[in-house]
């Protein structure tokens, strides 16, 4: 999961549960799943970038996805927003 969507779980979860629940995210849940954080760098955000200009999804959506095409992984997710990349990268939907 990149680094920047793991920023934007925490300040979700600031926003709607307050911040002690948002740092409960981040040190006792988040180290417990299956995820490894994965940092950017500059082609990273050049990938990212690239998806933003061709689609029209947030920022924040972009980094998961170019994330995904270079670590070769999948989309967990039930944002009917990533119905526009269907076939750039794998995605798994959450029915909500």
């Amino acid at each position: 999961m990149n680094e920047i969507n793991i920023g934007e779980t925490y300040y979700i979860l600031f926003r709607k549960r307050g911040e002690e629940k948002a740092i409960y995210f981040l040190e006792m849940i988040l180290p417990g799943l299956p995820i490894l954080p994965v940092a950017n760098d500059f082609e990273q955000v050049v990938a990212a970038s690239r998806i933003k200009a061709q689609y029209s999804l947030s920022f924040t959506d972009c980094f998961a996805i170019s994330t995904a095409i270079r670590e070769k992984a999948v989309i967990l997710t039930g944002d009917p927003e990533f119905k526009k990349i269907t076939g750039l990268t794998a995605i798994e939907w959450i029915l909500s």
